[in-house]
C-alpha cells in the first residue's frame, strides 16, 4: 500500500521552527494498531490521517502511543496541504472529527484560521499530590491551577517563570492520564505558554492548538480582551493569534511544507 505523505511545520512561516507533523491521504481506514505503526515510522509528534468524503474529509490523529482527541497542529497541516496542494482553488475546508465533530480550515493571504471548540477550564479547589510534586521538583509556584480535557493549567507569575522552567519529564509523568499546561502572562505576546504530556510520548510540546483552545477563553476573561497574540515558549516556539467567537475559538497562523514523498507499508 502506498500511501502519500506530506510533512508540513505549524504555527510558524519559516522550516525548523514551529511543530512538525505528518498528514497521511488514505483510501480506506487502517486498523488502529497500524495507524499507530505508521505515526511511529513518521517519529513526529503527531501525525495526522485524512479520508476524503466528497468534498469533506474525516480526519483521526495519532502518535505512536495513542489516538488524540483532539490536535491542533496536525489540523493546521492537514489544512494546508489541502488548500495549497490538493485543491488550491478552495477557501476552506471542513474535517469530521471523532470527538469533536466538524472542524474548519479557512485560509486567506496571510495567515490559516482554525475553527475549533472553546474548552472552559475549571479551577482546582485543593492540587491533586502527584501534580504537587511534580511542581515542587520543578520548583514552580503556582498563582493558579485548572484543569481542562485531561489537562492541568498552571499559571505562574511571569513569562520568565514559564522560559525558564526546567522541566521533570519524570515528574510529570506520574500525572497521566493529565498533561501539563504551563502559562503565564507574556510581554511581546499577551499571553505565553509550555505544554507538557510525556505519558502520551510528547516530552514537550512545541506548538500545540489544541492547548490554545483552553487558554484562548481564560486570558480573554483575564485580560479583558476578545483577540490576542500568543507565543509557545518551545525550543522551537510557535505563533499564534486568538480570538473568542462565542462558543469557539478561531486560531490564525502559519504553515510551511518541509518535506512530501509516498509511504509504502
Amino acid at each position: 500500500m502506498l500511501i502519500p505523505t506530506f510533512y508540513v511545520n505549524a504555527f510558524t512561516d519559516r522550516p525548523f521552527s514551529g511543530n512538525p507533523a505528518a498528514v497521511c491521504l488514505l483510501d480506506s481506514w487502517l486498523d488502529d494498531a497500524r495507524l499507530h505503526k505508521v505515526a511511529a515510522e513518521n517519529n513526529l509528534s503527531a501525525t495526522g490521517f485524512l479520508l476524503p468524503r466528497g468534498k469533506e474529509y474525516e480526519i483521526r490523529w495519532f502518535t505512536a502511543r495513542c489516538e488524540l482527541k483532539l490536535c491542533g497542529h496536525a489540523t493546521l497541516a492537514s489544512g494546508f496541504v489541502v488548500l495549497n496542494l490538493l485543491t488550491p482553488e478552495a477557501e476552506m475546508i471542513r474535517f469530521e472529527s471523532r470527538f469533536h465533530g466538524t472542524l474548519t480550515v479557512e485560509k486567506s493571504k496571510t495567515f490559516h484560521s482554525l475553527n475549533f471548540p472553546a474548552l472552559s477550564p475549571q479551577p482546582l479547589g485543593e492540587i491533586p499530590n502527584e501534580l504537587a510534586l511534580a511542581l515542587s521538583r520543578m520548583h514552580l509556584r503556582a498563582s493558579e491551577v485548572w484543569e481542562v480535557n485531561h489537562i492541568y493549567m498552571v499559571v505562574l507569575e511571569d513569562q520568565r517563570a514559564v522560559q525558564n522552567m526546567a522541566p521533570d519529564p519524570e515528574a510529570m509523568l506520574q500525572v497521566h492520564p493529565h498533561a501539563v499546561l504551563i502559562t503565564a502572562r507574556g510581554e511581546e505576546a499577551d499571553f505565553v505558554s509550555r505544554y507538557f504530556a510525556p505519558g502520551y510520548g510528547i516530552s514537550e510540546d512545541p506548538a500545540t492548538g489544541s492547548s490554545h483552545c483552553a487558554l484562548t477563553p481564560y486570558w480573554s476573561r483575564r485580560l479583558g480582551k476578545s483577540r490576542m497574540h500568543a507565543r509557545q515558549l518551545s525550543q522551537r516556539s510557535g505563533e499564534l493569534w486568538c480570538e473568542m467567537a462565542g462558543d469557539r475559538v478561531l486560531l490564525q497562523s502559519s504553515a510551511v511544507l518541509t518535506m512530501r514523498g509516498t509511504l509504502s507499508i
